[in-house]
Parts: C-alpha cells; structure tokens; sequence
C-alpha cells in the first residue's frame, strides 16, 4: 500500500521540503515551515506516461477571427484607468494594500456604481459581518444599491450559492486570507489554503464569465501576503498605496494582462469616501507667491499623467568634527548619494561638512530618473539661499560626468506646467528645441546649470 509523503510548506514564500527545518533555505525565514498532507503516490501515478488518454486541444493562429472580450466600466474613472478602461469578463484581480488605506471602501463604492448601472453583483465579505458593510454603504450613501452582499469564509458555500442561476457580473472576495477550501488541510491564510481557494474561486470566474476581484493582505515590507504564485495565477494586480496620515490615495498597476501597467488612478480620502483626484497635481504644489529657498517644481509622469511635486531641500551646516547626515523621504537615497557627489565633484560645492534634508512634498513617492535634475536646483537653492524663481520647473536626468541627458515625454510635461501657470523651464540642452508654450533654458552639464543658478557667468 502507498505511503502518504510528508512535506514542510513555507507559509512566507510557498517553498517545499522534505525534511523539517528551523530555517527557510529559501527565503531565509525562521520557524515558517509547516507541514501538510501531501498527495498518495503509487507505483503506477509513477510511472504512467501523459502521453496519451488526454483529449485534444484546439490550437488556433494569432490572425484568427476570435471576438475580443469587452470592458465593462465601473463608473469610477480613476478606477477604470487603472485597470486599462474597467474589468474584463472572465477576469481575475488581485488588489493589495496596507490595512486601513481603503480597498474595502474603494470596492464597496464600485461595486455600488456597477449595481446601479444594472448588472448583477456578489460581495463576499470574510472579515466583516453584513450589518457592517451595509453600516459602511449607507455612511457612504450607497444604501439603496441593488449588491448582493453575504458573509462567509468557505469557498464550498460561496460557489454552491453562486452556481444558482445567473452568475454575477462582478463577484467581489474581501479578502483571499480569510478564505478557506475544504479539499486539502490547513488553516485559512496558510500558503496552501491561498492557492487552492484562489485557483477554485479563478476557475469559476473563467467558466461562468464573471469579473473577480481579490482582497489581498500585505505583509510589513507593503508585498502582497501569501505564495507569491497567487500573483502568477489573477490577470490584474493592483497596489493601493498612500500614508495614512495624508488624504491622497494612489491606486497603480503592478500587473495587467489586458492593458498597459504605466497607469495610475489618484483618489482623496473624504468623509464621504473617496473621491477622484481629477488634477493630482494640486495636491503635491504648495500655493506661494514669492520663492523659497530649497523649493522646486519638478514635473514627474505616472504612465501617461503628469503630475507636478514639489521637491523640498535643506542644508545645514555643522560645527567641525561633526558627523552630517542624509535624510530622504519620497526618493531614493542612494539616487541622493550621487547627486551631492556629482555637485562636489563636477561643480565644486561642498557639501561635507553639512547635513542635507531631502523632501518629496504631500507624501508623494518618485522614482523617475528625471528628477535628477530638480533635486540638483533644490540643494543648490538650499545651500546658496537663492530661491528658485516660483514660475519655473526643471527635470533632467544627471550623469556621472555632470552631462544632462533628455528624458522621455519632456512635451507632455511641459504642457502640464504650462497649463499650471507656469512660465519657463530648465532642462537639457536636448529638449530645448521643443516647441513649447514655456519659456526653455537648456544646459549640456550640470555645472552650466549651477553657474546659471548662482549667477557665475
């Protein structure tokens, strides 16, 4: 008779072994493997050829007449944008954000607008109970939306109930950590529980044509809780990111099988819920009429949206002896490291004896290499106390050398500023041939560009 094998699972990163281990030879983590019942083997599963006793599969070409499946729009157009122009049928979504940020309101309010619009909806809540997500529905004043709203934790009941008539239009599962299958062992949230409650809630998304949308839990790092394959298995991943402290929510694109992932919706946290940011630039610009040292106004693309930040500097100098340091908060502070070498280096400041504080405003986060450029304007206004001029941007991308280089979409941006008020732009010598609104100061080196700022000539 055929022995059950036994198999340690890493509840961090869904590696298996054979033998119990206090650390993850993986991932590196402690006291994570667990074991589970694995699968009979026998002689013949052994040894029993694939070959042959499978049915065939239809093979088609790429140029064949095949009806593309169609978008269905939520009514949340910061929503849709993300998604590539709204859900697909068939579908499968995974969203994940840090607790608190606003998935379940986010997906509550869309799941409301698509009700109104007449198609069918499933709201599956393993968290909550359903007096809270109707308390929560009529504090957002979507009381009256025709949801079909359940809570539960078995996926058994869930598809039984579901597989009773039509199946729902959009069928939403908050969250996937709290799901559980009563086909294998194990307790819910566990890396085997995940994939297999996942896979069955997928399989009938992909059968009956509905739109799944997953809740999923981030761990401390902000990555998505569970085996990383559940990312490999849903069609569309979607980050909610945002502080806690700050009204500004934005939704990116990690992943998406049906449209590009250079796409952002930016939403503002309200009493009333959330609401769409249609002008995200308003909300990282400081409104001033007169020019701050240590200020600039960088011009930064999420996909195909530009938005303006403003970057914040400050410089200060230390008695001798003292050790300076280097704070960031929204860039990247290796990014930093280069940039106050390139200024020591090519451009002759001197920023070792002091401490430079580096500041993205509104909590924003950039990792656009263009703000090279900007970010140089700012320690430079900081540590000469001239401030940039309050109608002007700059963006650029800095090399080793001090040479500036062109970076991608500089039109789009400009028209951005200019639509914005202002005037003029500091950019590479490249990208100053461009037809723009804007009054253009192009330099080929950074150097160039600090002269210009100190009024060396």
């Amino acid at each position: 008779m055929a022995k059950p094998q036994k198999r340690y699972v890493c509840q961090a990163c869904g590696s298996v072994s054979h033998r119990w281990a206090g650390q993850c030879g993986d991932c590196a983590e402690w006291n994570t493997l667990v074991e589970e019942a694995g699968a009979v083997v026998t002689p013949f599963q052994a040894k029993h050829n694939l070959h042959t006793g499978g049915r065939t599969v239809q093979l088609v070409g790429l140029d064949a007449e095949i009806a593309l499946p169609e978008r269905m729009a939520t009514g949340i157009a910061e929503l849709d944008r993300a998604l590539g122009g709204g859900f697909v049928e068939g579908s499968a979504t995974l969203i994940g954000g840090d607790p608190g940020i606003g998935k379940s309101t986010l997906l509550l309010q869309a799941a409301a607008k698509f009700a109104l619009a007449g198609r069918s909806v499933a709201y599956v809540s393993g968290e909550e109970a359903a007096d809270q997500v109707r308390l929560r529905a009529r504090r957002l004043g979507l009381g009256s939306a025709p949801v079909q709203l359940a809570a539960a934790t078995s996926v058994r009941d869930i598809l039984t109930t579901l597989s009773i008539g039509a199946p729902p239009a959009l069928l939403v599962i908050d969250s996937i950590q709290t799901m559980h299958s009563d086909l294998i062992e194990g307790a819910p949230g566990t890396v085997s529980q995940v994939r297999a409650s996942a896979q069955e809630l997928i399989r009938f998304a992909k059968e009956r044509g509905t739109a799944l949308v997953l809740v999923g839990h981030v761990t401390k790092d902000g990555s998505i809780a569970g085996p990383r394959v559940l990312e490999h298995m849903v069609d569309t991943v979607l980050s909610f990111e945002g502080e806690r402290s700050h009204q500004y929510r934005i939704l990116r694109s990690i992943k998406n099988r049906f449209g590009g992932t250079d796409e952002i919706g930016v939403f503002s946290m309200q009493s009333e819920g959330l609401a769409e940011v249609a002008n995200p630039s308003a909300l990282f610009l400081t409104q001033r009429d007169e020019g701050v040292s240590g200020t600039t106004v960088f011009p930064a693309l999420e996909g195909t949206r530009p938005v303006l930040v403003e970057i914040q500097a400050l410089v200060v100098r230390l008695a001798s002896g003292a050790t300076p340091r280097r704070a960031v908060v929204g860039w990247d502070s290796g990014r930093l490291a280069m940039i106050l070498a390139v200024l020591e280096a090519r451009c002759g400041l001197s920023f070792a004896t002091a401490e430079v504080y580096l500041n993205i405003a509104g909590g924003y986060r950039v990792q656009d290499p263009a703000a090279d450029m900007a970010v140089a304007a700012a320690l430079v206004s900081a540590l000469s106390e001239r401030p940039v001029p309050v109608d002007a941007v700059a963006f650029g991308e800095v090399a080793l050398s001090g040479e500036l280089r062109p970076v991608a979409h500089g039109a789009l941006r400009l028209k951005e500023a200019g639509k914005l008020g202002f005037e003029r732009a500091m950019v590479p010598i490249a990208l100053a041939k461009d037809e723009s609104a804007l009054r253009l100061t192009g330099f080929r080196t950074l150097g160039q560009f600090v002269d210009h700022m100190l009024g060396r000539g």
